[in-house]
């Protein structure tokens, strides 16, 4: 009887023990947890001085680069999805392989952007300081090799420490939007989008954002130009219908003053309802993808399809390494514009060597 009432104190014991570190940690992460203000001034660096030209070609390319992470072998611990015969998948990881895979990652988005050479490049889930990429500062290797660039940062995702998955903690994060530019930019603006109020979701989805910059041209007229990545845990796309809401109210006020309209980056939609099913795999179509449908953009704007969309994807998922024809893929990454741009698209195939996204390339003229 002893025996029994000392076990029963341990497990007690331990159980209060565990409550009681719950707890702290549960207060540690509510206390740190916040979300930017909207309407924040970002503060562009190394702005350049050359003018937009009405009539004259330029180009663009938006690129998530995964925080440095993912090659074609990893996977991620939020990630989960189910094969097609039923059997179940789940990322386990939580954290890049090694610092040297996120600078092997890095460089090889680097020389990629090098050969596209573009006027503008957009980049999501780019990291400064993580746990997750082994504080490699993504940003920093960006704009040393593209010196000449301006650039524009902002926020989107700062968080405590995660301490989960147990084995392979995802760790504290400082990550976000990045915009390199070849051309004056008069102003940017980050813009904060509606995101869930779960309790336990807060802390693992990012602090959603865009960015709208204001490029000045030839015309007197400016090009918006916006930076953009929606949210991708949000199971029934509610959360993303209320962020299309808020960037198409942007989009259409300034479109309706007679600017031009660009917005490049990762959508967390599959871009039609054509390219959810489209490319050959093995899974069932994830929970996190919604379809943006052209019906909800406003008057005046449409999405630019890639020339080569039925061949190339832009996301992958990551319930698993990558594996041609078994990962489930879709096009999720490209732009939008308003009827007053003249655009054309082209994905990049770079088979996800260096992020579980491929880049777009947009080719623009600014309509007289």
């Amino acid at each position: 009887m002893k025996v029994l009432k000392r076990i029963g104190i341990v497990i007690l014991s331990l159980l209060a023990i565990f409550l009681i570190v719950f707890g702290v940690y549960f207060a540690y992460m509510q206390m740190h947890y916040y979300r930017i203000p909207d309407h924040k001034s970002l503060q562009v660096k190394n702005n350049p001085k050359q003018i937009l030209q009405v009539g004259k070609q330029y180009s663009a390319i938006t690129y998530n680069v995964g925080f440095g992470a993912y090659n074609q072998k990893f996977d991620f611990f939020m990630d989960a999805g189910e094969l097609k015969d039923g059997k179940k998948t789940h990322g386990t990881h939580g954290t890049a392989f090694s610092k040297k895979a996120v600078l092997a990652s890095t460089d090889g988005v680097i020389k990629t952007m090098h050969r596209q050479n573009a006027n503008f490049m957009m980049f999501q889930e780019i990291d400064t300081h993580s746990t997750r990429n082994y504080y490699v500062n993504q940003v920093r290797m960006m704009k040393e090799a593209f010196k000449r660039d301006g650039s524009v940062f902002a926020n989107n995702f700062h968080s405590a420490y995660l301490f989960y998955p147990i084995y392979d903690p995802h760790g504290s994060v400082q990550s976000g939007l990045l915009t390199l530019s070849k051309y004056h930019i008069d102003s940017s603006v980050r813009r904060k989008y509606p995101v869930t109020s779960n309790l336990i979701t807060k802390f693992t989805d990012l602090d959603r954002c865009f960015v709208v910059m204001k490029i000045p041209t030839s015309h007197g007229k400016q090009l918006i130009l916006i930076n953009t990545h929606m949210s991708a845990y949000d199971k029934g796309g509610k959360m993303r219908k209320a962020q299309m809401k808020l960037l198409s109210s942007v989009i259409e006020k300034e479109y309706n003053q007679g600017n031009y309209v660009i917005v490049g980056g990762d959508f967390n939609h599959a871009l039609g309802r054509d390219m959810l099913h489209h490319f050959d795999h093995q899974e069932k179509v994830p929970g996190w993808v919604s379809v943006l449908d052209p019906m909800m953009l406003p008057k005046g704007v449409e999405m630019v399809k890639a020339k080569n969309r039925e061949k190339v994807a832009t996301v992958r998922s990551t319930d698993m390494p990558y594996k041609p024809k078994v990962n489930y893929q879709t096009v999720g990454d490209g732009f939008i514009v308003s009827k007053n741009v003249k655009a054309t698209a082209v994905n990049i195939n770079t088979d996800y060597q260096y992020a579980d996204h491929n880049p777009v390339r947009l080719e623009f003229t600014l309509r007289k």
